[in-house]
């Protein structure tokens, strides 16, 4: 279990350092924040307001959040009452419950006689990820070996990898472990030991589904020389984790 929290972990890193890189380019930081969660939004350096000098936070470069001034407590405009509030003695922002209609850019602007961007997010609201559907096919068998294609696949995408067994072991037929990833969630599928994982996370939740892999279950799916003279009975494990908010378990036996 140790080693399938490494591999996730490497995974949001890496999406990490590439988010970094983009975010280094174009000027903002890329803050993603799980939907319905509350967000705050600081202003690294030191502000100083003057009677001359105010500091707006906006959304989308035209929308005012709220506006500070000299001496002044901050004031939210209408459309967020309730929704944002200004905070601290460097004017942090607070985004209450937050939703799908939230995402977008955020800046903070100090205003003289000109303006001048002090903070720049790009805030991207996500939803926990869904539960992966992990699916094993034959593809071929002979009396000492078959093929299986395994499948993990979410609503948005999928990805498949095939694996060659021997009525005691499995091993990948081609790559190590196969990884698809569309708009900031990844998918991603491997063999370790006996037990096949795919994982499915975005920048702020993961879930696990792991089917395992027992002689037995090889038996039925493959249907090897051994099996047909032993009739073994038929064992099949699904168990799905998910980290997001809680873990669960899904248990089916199938003994004919």
């Amino acid at each position: 279990m140790h080693t399938v929290l490494i591999l996730v972990l490497l995974l949001l890193l890496l999406s990490f350092l590439i988010l970094f890189f983009n975010c280094f380019l174009l000027g903002l930081q890329n803050v993603f924040v799980l939907h319905g969660k509350d967000l705050r939004l600081d202003i690294k350096e030191s502000i100083t307001l003057d009677e001359q000098t105010d500091l707006l936070w906006k959304f989308n470069s035209n929308n005012n959040i709220a506006k500070c001034g000299f001496n002044k407590n901050p004031v939210v405009y209408n459309k967020y009452t309730g929704k944002a509030e200004v905070f601290g003695q460097n004017y942090s922002l607070k985004l209450k419950n937050v939703q799908d209609s939230d995402s977008g850019d955020y800046t903070a602007v100090v205003v003289e006689e000109r303006e001048q961007s002090v903070a720049e997010y790009k805030v991207i609201v996500q939803d926990p990820v869904t539960p992966a559907d992990l699916t094993v096919d034959p593809v071929s068998n002979s009396s000492d070996s078959c093929d299986l294609t395994v499948t993990c696949s979410t609503v948005d995408f999928n990805v498949s990898s095939s694996f060659r067994c021997d009525g005691k072991n499995c091993a990948h037929a081609e790559e190590k472990d196969l990884k698809a990833t569309k708009e900031f969630s990844s998918l991603i599928v491997y063999l370790e030991q006996d037990t096949i994982f795919c994982n499915h996370s975005n920048q702020v939740s993961w879930n696990q589904t792991m089917k395992v892999f027992l002689k037995d279950l090889l038996c039925g799916v493959c249907m090897l020389s051994p099996c047909r003279t032993t009739s073994p009975k038929t064992l099949y494990i699904l168990i799905v984790i998910e980290y997001s908010q809680h873990t669960s378990y899904r248990v089916h036996y199938n003994i004919p």
